[in-house]
């Protein structure tokens, strides 16, 4: 263990998005480390394209695993009205990391509901503190559009005090194979990006 640390992170996507491999990564790569860490999955209807949340904290002792409202460090959102949902969990001086993708959900296909209005501009005029990427056309860029999760990790990296080649060997670890090379690809297009 490099230093004492305390974090968390809410990961909140869609079914099938791989938010439940970005936290296995970043579980990994923190237990590599020597640091305890404990994990809180809520699947909504995640098989049919409903919410996942992943409430990850990671330290030098941690004893529960949920994150309290206004605890997260780190909100990791892999499509906006999710980022939206878990906002609340968001600490005042923290980060909410999204990708600016929408999917839209069943109420707003079959009529029932609308889908939000400018949602990235709303959490910048209230001052969050934000960082928007279009992690799917990156993923695609990189060879696959479900490597969003790795595009977003990378976008992470750059905030959290753990060395790139301990992210890049986590990755390796825990991805399958077949599956390392546009993932490892996907991370740097992530880690590489600069924009707000």
């Amino acid at each position: 263990m490099n230093q004492p640390l305390t974090l968390d992170i809410v990961i909140v996507g869609v079914g099938g998005q791989g938010t439940l491999l970005a936290s296995k990564i970043i579980g990994h790569l923190a237990v590599r480390l020597g640091y305890d860490v404990k994990v809180s999955e809520v699947h909504g209807m995640s098989q049919r394209g409903g919410s996942v949340i992943t409430y990850l904290r990671l330290g030098t002792d941690v004893h529960a695993p949920l994150v309290e409202q206004q605890g997260a460090d780190y909100i990791l959102a892999f499509e906006q009205l999710e980022a939206l949902r878990v906002l609340p969990y968001l600490k005042d001086t923290g980060c909410l990391i999204v990708n600016t993708q929408r999917i839209l959900p069943l109420p707003v296909i079959i009529g029932a509901a609308e889908y939000p209005g400018d949602i990235i501009s709303g959490f910048q005029d209230s001052g969050v503190d934000i960082i928007a990427a279009n992690a799917l056309s990156m993923a695609v860029e990189a060879g696959n559009q479900r490597a969003v999760n790795t595009v977003l990790l990378g976008i992470l990296a750059n905030k959290l005090p753990f060395e790139k080649e301990d992210w890049l060997a986590a990755i390796r670890e825990v991805v399958p194979q077949r599956f390392a090379d546009v993932n490892l690809t996907a991370f740097e297009s992530g880690y590489s990006f600069s924009g707000r």
